[in-house]
């Protein structure tokens, strides 16, 4: 399919007080100008902007899409259809594959997998192994992998516990891509799912402290500053990790961290009744917590918003709390989901397009679409009056499983582009 030209028309966008006419032409961004002030829209299929937000369309720099190995979980080509229908043009991919996506011929399976199912976008991106087998022991051979296709590595899932192997690997990817870390203890109940603390006890579940992920930040941190190498610092859940990330953002360490919206929206009493659908890694935490994240989202302490998607099968989490996989399915959810903190003033529609948006594409060095003739024709159009009711046949994800299954969220993706072709289209249910 080839890019149509477009004419959004009379849609409202974040920070504009009057509502705007977006043409786009060529997969390209024409001009983003006042409502009515250009008429020329012969041969444009036009859509009617009307009570909708105009977004660029988002990147999710952490999800897990799968494949290869576990495609009873997920595809690559049912997480980017979850991907289109959430909004987003950009996926990143993480590498605990099985096979691990630890050389050239897993990345290149990957992305020719993406481009025979979604061949218009969105664009999925691996993250490349930073050890071998994720084992932690010796690094993966992450030029290979960069030539591949891969935009970042990581050990996401099996962090490296051995300091000397990942301070190597930091130089080793310091001129190649960044380096993802996930911030846990491997010795301090590793993965237990539940925040150590009055829920844990109240519900008599083996609970995981705030200090295990703190732990591994500082120790990140300290090795970014003296090596003077870059690190991002993945799904932050704790007010001791902002901290640790505040005050070396203002030594000027070379840090970029990510939170998730689960981790704004969510505490640990969601595991009240042994919630399986809220066991997630790093476990959700307390109000405390949950303020401390968004107040760092908003300063930019924490740099860019990802779900950490996670989507397992239903037998995976119907099954006791000790033995339920980690995860929540988060692609379909994210944006409409996170529109609450808008609604309540928590957060504004520019945070969200900043740090969801804009932010991580630079960090990854991504195509981002800021609305300027010549960027890249990325857009969503949302609707935030569309209630609607999440359940399983409203995700595109094979993964079922989030806490919000039974809920009402009031905010939709109504479409998405990428590069000007239009990869979800819920218009025809506005008519």
């Amino acid at each position: 399919m080839t890019a149509q030209a477009l004419a959004v028309t009379n849609v409202n966008v974040p920070g504009r007080d009057d509502a705007c006419d977006l043409f786009v032409e060529g997969g390209k961004v024409r001009e983003l100008s006042p409502h009515g002030q250009t008429a020329d829209d012969d041969g444009y299929r036009r859509i009617d902007g009307r009570g909708l937000l105009l977004l660029p369309a988002l990147t999710d720099a952490h999800t897990h899409l799968r494949e290869p190995g576990q495609e009873w979980k997920e595809d690559i080509a049912s997480g980017l259809a979850a991907a289109a229908a959430g909004g987003f043009s950009n996926i990143l991919c993480m590498a605990n594959t099985d096979p691990v996506n630890d050389n050239a011929a897993i990345t290149r399976f990957m992305l020719r997998r993406a481009k025979d199912a979604w061949p218009n976008g969105p664009r999925l991106f691996p993250i490349g192994a930073l050890t071998v087998g994720l084992k932690g022991r010796e690094l993966a051979p992450m030029a290979e992998l960069r030539d591949a296709g891969c935009v970042a590595f990581s050990n996401d899932g099996e962090p490296v516990a051995d300091t000397e192997i990942f301070r190597r690997a930091m130089e080793y990817a310091a001129d190649l891509a960044p380096v993802i870390d996930h911030c846990e203890d491997p010795f301090m109940a590793k993965g237990a799912g539940a925040n150590e603390g009055a829920m844990s006890a109240r519900l008599g579940l083996r609970g995981q402290p705030d200090a295990a992920e703190a732990i591994q930040v500082a120790r990140d941190i300290l090795l970014a500053e003296y090596l003077n190498v870059p690190i991002h610092l993945a799904h932050v859940s704790c007010r001791r990790a902002v901290e640790l990330i505040s005050a070396a953002k203002k030594r000027g360490a070379p840090v970029t961290a990510e939170t998730c919206p689960h981790y704004l929206l969510m505490t640990d009493a969601a595991l009240l009744g042994y919630d399986t659908m809220a066991k997630v890694n790093p476990p959700l935490r307390t109000d405390a917590d949950r303020l401390a994240l968004i107040d760092a989202l908003r300063a930019g302490v924490i740099d860019i918003l990802a779900t950490d998607h996670a989507p397992h099968a239903a037998h995976e989490k119907e099954t006791p709390f000790e033995d339920a996989k980690n995860g929540i399915s988060g692609l379909d959810t994210a944006l409409a989901a996170l529109w609450e903190l808008v609604r309540q003033g928590r957060l504004s529609p520019e945070d969200i397009v900043t740090r969801f948006a804009w932010r991580p594409a630079e960090i990854f060095g991504l195509p981002a679409n800021r609305f300027a003739p010549g960027d890249p024709a990325d857009f969503l159009l949302f609707d935030p009056e569309d209630s609607w009711v999440v359940t399983p046949d409203s995700l595109r994800s094979k993964g079922k499983n989030t806490p919000l299954l039974g809920q009402p969220l009031t905010g939709r993706v109504v479409l998405t582009a990428v590069d000007g072709v239009v990869v979800h289209d819920r218009t025809a249910a506005r008519d």
